[in-house]
């Protein structure tokens, strides 16, 4: 199982919080580095894989209402596609 861990302290914007999504679970280079595009990843992902969030208050100090969608589109693709895996 692949596991990332997204520390909000340390996510100062949207660029680094889509960079650590494609490191960390191998997305291809054409990763859009946008929501659709990350909920498109994690619902067609063929391996088991855990995100897990901490520091989730510094994370929407820093995204603001980014990082309640960016939530949102997790919760979503988490329940389409049982291979991913949410600690929040």
């Amino acid at each position: 199982m692949r596991e990332i861990i997204i520390d909000g302290a340390l996510i100062k914007d949207r660029e680094s919080l889509h960079a650590a999504h494609r490191v960390g679970l191998s997305f291809p280079d054409y990763y859009g580095r946008n929501l659709d595009a990350l909920y498109d990843c994690l619902t067609d992902m063929p391996y088991e894989a855990r995100i897990v969030i901490v520091n989730f208050a510094e994370l929407k100090e820093n995204l603001g209402k980014y990082a309640s969608a960016y939530r949102r589109v997790l919760c979503d693709a988490a329940a389409r596609n049982e291979r991913l895996h949410l600690n929040i």
